[in-house]
């Protein structure tokens, strides 16, 4: 029934001025503001739209809402790092003073969080992937 549609994703946020600069500026992400004021990420070259809504009763995500895949975990956390962004430490996840993670039976990956509190991380993927 919907295997050909142009469905897409979205989250929320609870203020969509911080979510603009952060997803644009921090992350280098193409974004734009449609209709009503919602955002839209650009995502995979524009291929898939993500759309960022305000939520009066916003509460972060407890799971990872986005994974950014990258060539090289330990530059791009370093990067993000020098952008101000301050990368999750959790219990059990073997990870390093910086929060990469490199657990067997999974990529290296660390994760962080946008100015609304979601989880977002960035993943080491091989190029053969």
């Amino acid at each position: 029934m919907f295997k050909d549609t142009k469905a897409f994703s979205g989250f929320a946020v609870d203020h969509l001025d911080k979510a603009r600069e952060f997803y644009g500026s921090v992350l280098g992400l193409d974004i734009s503001t449609e209709e009503m004021g919602l955002l839209t990420l650009h995502l995979a070259g524009g291929t898939r739209p993500t759309i960022v809504y305000p939520k009066p009763d916003f509460e972060p995500a407890t799971y990872t809402i986005l994974n950014f895949p990258v060539d090289d975990i330990d530059a791009a956390v370093d990067a993000l790092i020098g952008r101000g962004v301050a990368f999750e430490l959790y219990d059990g996840f073997g990870q390093d003073e910086r929060g990469v993670s490199r657990n067997e039976g999974g990529p290296p990956i660390a994760w962080f969080r946008d100015p609304a509190g979601n989880i977002l991380s960035v993943l080491e993927v091989s190029s053969s992937s």
